[in-house]
Formats: structure tokens, sequence, C-alpha cells
């Protein structure tokens, strides 16, 4: 949903880390998750030398990366209008193995067409389905699939932590949107005093001081 854009694209970019550029990695260097293709795609020119380039990866902020996630991996699964805890789980998926992927996943666990393209049709389903089985599902898939690679010898154990990690989140979402109220003290606001007995109350601090 969209009132949780900003903590789990923290959350991501917890997982991304800094600045690497490991020889088994086929998207080549990356810093807090963006790899230089997508930086190039974008024409990010962060030095201004006119071209895009590993120097330029190396300046992105967190406040750059950010708008990068949002735009191109959480809008791109449509997380806005997607259930608590499912759309992180996406969001993470698609940041980590591409949008599409992602998506297709998702429609497969939601027994809908697999194009891709998170539309009205996935989001109907996802909106009446269980969230707890839908997350736990996708995250299921996620890992088999990520074990088929041949970098996951190299890189499973961390791919594996991730997962976990995004797997219990997504469904602490989940379970606080079950929640009646959504405070830190799970506790209803004080509703607001009549403006009668406000009056009172004021006599009385007045009389007080």
């Amino acid at each position: 949903m969209k009132h949780n854009a900003d903590r789990a694209i923290r959350e991501i970019l917890k997982h991304e880390g800094g600045y690497v550029n490991h020889p088994r990695d086929p998207g080549g260097a990356t810093n807090r998750g963006v790899t230089i293709g997508t930086l190039r795609s974008l024409g990010m020119d962060l030095d201004g030398d006119g071209d895009v380039d590993v120097q330029d990866l190396k300046r992105l902020s967190e406040a750059d990366a950010v708008k990068v996630f949002k735009r191109f991996y959480w809008d791109k699964v449509e997380a806005d209008l997607l259930p608590d805890g499912i759309d992180y789980a996406v969001a993470d998926f698609a940041v980590n193995s591409g949008p599409s992927r992602a998506a297709k996943y998702l429609q497969a666990v939601l027994s809908v067409a697999q194009d891709g393209d998170v539309g009205p049709i996935t989001v109907r389903a996802a909106l009446s389905a269980d969230a707890d089985s839908i997350i736990e599902k996708l995250c299921d898939r996620r890992m088999a699939f990520l074990m088929q690679l041949s970098t996951f010898r190299t890189f499973g154990k961390g791919w594996s932590k991730r997962v976990k990690s995004v797997r219990a989140t997504s469904l602490k979402y989940a379970a606080e949107a079950r929640r009646p109220y959504r405070d830190y003290e799970d506790t209803p606001p004080a509703p607001e005093p009549h403006w009668l007995v406000a009056l009172i109350l004021s006599f009385f601090k007045r009389g007080k001081t």
C-alpha cells in the first residue's frame, strides 16, 4: 500500500549496502542496489563530466537510490495498490530479480495470468487473498528460483538471509494491517473533549494557577 512505500524502500536499501563490483555479479558494478546499467539507462551524470560511469555510480546518494527504487521497482509492480506485506515482498523481489519476474511469480501464486504486468486483475486477486499465505508462497518460490541460479554458490548465503528477512518483515506489515489501531501503544487515540467540558476544565486550570 502507498503508506508503506517509504519504510519498505528503506528496508530494501539496508539489504543492498554500498558500492560493490563483484566479478561474478552479472549486473556489474552496483551502489545502493542500483547497477551501472540502470544508472546509464537513466542518464544520471552525477559528476557532470558528460558521461555516466563508475564515478557517477559511486556518487549515488541514498536519496537518489530511493527515487530510483520508487519509480522503477515499487511503482513498476504497483506496490501502492497491493496489500500490506505483499507490497514489500514483491518490491524487494523486483529489485533483486527484476519487476517482470517478481510480477509473474506473484501472479503465479495468485493463480492469474502471468504476463509480468501487475494490473487490475492481479490487484483484485491480491486484495481478496490471504496476505500471509501469499507472502509465504511468494518467498518460497523466490528462494526456489534463486537456488537454481549458477551464482547461488557465490551469493546464496546472502540471498537466503535476505529472503528470510523479507518474509519476516512482510508478515509483520500484514499483521499490523489487521490491528484495529496502528499506533505504537496498540491503543486508540484519545477522543477530543466536548467543547463544554473543555471550557469547564479551562476554568479549573485557571483557578489553580
